[in-house]
């Protein structure tokens, strides 16, 4: 298999955004609002991810809802606001792209291109993706085997890609969170495959109380990095609020983060907020 391939670094396959390296010694935290929603919310968030200790911005331009009548995302001029903050803060940007028609605007400014778990058995835009000529992030269908997420990962990896990281999210059971955050699966993948592997807690419970101790457990397994929902103001937000961390938030999960890996032989940088309020 294609997935098995690659220049293996601490734990597998070293993936490059940039100057972030996924998969070596250092583990990678991406954060940013599950949406775009306007240029001052998205700069706010973006700057206090990164004080916070985030590498990479993540952010939404277009959102897929499970209902027509919520928010959809700003679209093409949510694109420019990632630009901004991406020349604001210096952070690589990853966004998803949820059709084929919109993959050429998408690259165009995204450094990492996300695939969302909705369109994990989205052939044609895995194809898409794969001959872009950026980075992939995908991420785990909600209701997809082992089995069928690394073949998703293949198409990609056929079209001459490899530069591929996998995300799990959390999978639909008969619990009562919104996801089963299945945290089995990052070594299961990384014993599978030489691809990094991501963790998402802030989708794979839907609850921001949930989230600290899913994101220890996610470094504790062998994650490469965590992806977290970040807001500077949550309980405003127009999309997945329960879900989002404050920025106060961030920067405690990355101190008790930081502690986890350095128990497993891995390290995550300290935030820069918390260094800032050590030297007053």
């Amino acid at each position: 298999m294609m997935y098995e391939k690659g220049q293996r670094g601490a734990s597998g396959c070293l993936v490059k955004v940039g100057d972030v390296s996924f998969g070596g010694e250092q583990l990678v935290l991406i954060a940013g609002p599950c949406a775009v929603e306007s240029r001052a919310q998205l700069l706010e968030t973006a700057v206090a991810v990164k004080e916070a200790g985030a590498v990479m911005l993540r952010g939404g331009a277009f959102k897929p809802r499970t209902s027509p009548y919520e928010f959809q995302g700003l679209c093409y001029k949510g694109l420019e606001y990632l630009a901004e903050a991406r020349q604001l803060t210096g952070l690589p940007v990853v966004t998803e792209v949820m059709d084929t028609r919109d993959m050429a605007a998408v690259a165009e400014v995204a450094d990492m291109i996300q695939i969302g778990s909705r369109n994990m058995h989205n052939y044609a835009l895995l194809k898409e993706a794969g001959a872009c000529g950026k980075p992939v992030l995908l991420k785990r269908g909600m209701s997809a085997t082992i089995r069928e997420f690394l073949f998703a990962a293949e198409y990609i990896l056929q079209q001459g890609c490899s530069e591929v990281v996998l995300c799990v999210r959390g999978i639909r059971t008969f619990e009562e969170t919104r996801f089963t955050m299945d945290l089995s699966a990052v070594p299961i993948l990384k014993d599978k495959s030489w691809l990094p592997v991501m963790a998402d807690p802030s989708h794979g419970t839907g609850d921001a109380r949930l989230v600290p101790a899913m994101a220890r457990a996610a470094v504790a397994c062998g994650a490469d990095g965590v992806m977290l929902e970040s807001h500077a103001h949550p309980d405003l937000a127009l999309c997945d609020g329960t879900q989002s961390l404050s920025p106060e938030g961030l920067a405690r999960i990355v101190c008790e983060m930081r502690l986890v890996a350095e128990a497993v032989g891995r390290s995550l940088p300290m935030p820069i907020s918390v260094c800032k309020e050590g030297e007053k």
